[in-house]
């Protein structure tokens, strides 16, 4: 592949020879939930309207690592599921994506969670969760298997292992082990309101940890709810509400129409990439996939914003193209299919 230019915002970055964004990557260790999500064989109905359902594998941290993986990264899972077939089968889809399953744990008394999930006519996202509970939310600390964790350049989390115990002891202990070790803690929070116990608790919750992450991905809907209603586009609202001082790199996803990024120094945007969408499921997991992919083999990305921008254009590309098939992990991208879109922007 030749030397080509992509175009971000009127810069152009240019890729490097024979396709190669970045360097060797550095393992980035995923925690939290994999579950089972089934997605309607047509669009724009609701659940109770779906004619059938397509069995996909799922759970935001799970789809990061092998987002991760599939892009040529190396990455590991850490969680639990049932000691069921569909647990059985969750774990075998990290080994064949490439993913170090070495820490997930079984559990014989719980099942594997499931998630129905469906993009309405309407435009809104619709969720039904069978956890009552499920394997994910009984990881214990003593399950956590700490050599891995420690082995991690970064520590990836959301906020849906930090609702119910054993699993948020266990989530905690993660970070603090991660972080003694050196790791960059990365958090998407990935609201999922219907989980917690009330709207309250599930802002107490994903805000108890905010403090301690490196790098936030944030959508513009859960700025609304963490702030209590105000302007997601507002720069103010973002730098005084959610930006704290040890922070490294905020991002806020605005779906098809690309990300704003801050950090210490610089602040700005880069659009999205176009695509027919199909299925909008685990396209944020795709974008932080690529995001992380970068940071792994370039940790100093958020000091210099042209090397930013150019890795938050690939997330953006990961994140287009998961949305052009259905289910997450099955519609996650291959590096060679992002440079192919990348490189096509510029033709």
């Amino acid at each position: 592949m030749s030397n080509k230019s992509i175009s971000v915002d009127g810069k152009s970055p240019t890729l490097k020879e024979n396709g190669q964004l970045y360097n060797e990557s550095s393992l980035v260790v995923c925690f939290g939930e994999m579950l089972i999500d089934f997605v309607p064989t047509v669009n724009g109905v609701s659940l109770a309207e779906a004619p059938a359902f397509n069995k996909a594998a799922g759970g935001a941290p799970a789809n990061v690592a092998v987002g991760i993986s599939r892009l040529g990264g190396s990455a590991a899972f850490v969680g639990k599921v049932g000691k069921d077939e569909f647990g059985f089968m969750l774990a075998n889809i990290l080994k064949e994506n490439n993913v170090d399953n070495s820490g997930v744990r079984f559990d014989q008394n719980a099942r594997t969670a499931l998630a129905f999930v469906t993009l309405r006519a309407d435009g809104e996202r619709e969720f039904l969760f069978f956890r009552n509970p499920s394997a994910d939310m009984l990881l214990h600390e003593s399950e956590l298997d700490v050599d891995l964790i420690k082995k991690g350049k970064i520590f990836h989390y959301g906020s849906i292992s930090l609702i119910e115990e054993p699993c948020r002891s266990a989530h905690l202990a993660a970070m603090r082990i991660a972080k003694e070790s050196g790791s960059i803690l990365s958090y998407d929070p990935n609201l999922r309101l219907p989980l917690w116990p009330s709207e309250e608790a599930a802002r107490k919750g994903v805000m108890s940890i905010w403090d301690q992450a490196d790098i936030i991905k944030i959508s513009e809907d859960e700025i609304r709810f963490l702030t209590g209603g105000d302007d997601p586009y507002d720069d103010n609202v973002v730098l005084t509400k959610l930006f704290h001082p040890k922070l490294k790199l905020l991002v806020v996803t605005e779906g098809a129409e690309g990300c704003r990024y801050y950090t210490q120094k610089f602040k700005g945007r880069v659009g999205g990439v176009e695509v027919k969408a199909v299925d909008t499921t685990g396209a944020g997991d795709a974008f932080v996939g690529g995001m992380l992919y970068g940071f792994a083999s370039d940790p100093d990305l958020f000091q210099v914003e042209k090397r930013l921008r150019e890795a938050l254009l690939f997330a953006n590309a990961c994140g287009s193209l998961t949305v052009t098939g259905r289910g997450a992990i099955p519609a996650l991208p291959t590096k060679e299919a992002v440079l192919k879109v990348l490189n096509n922007l510029d033709s």
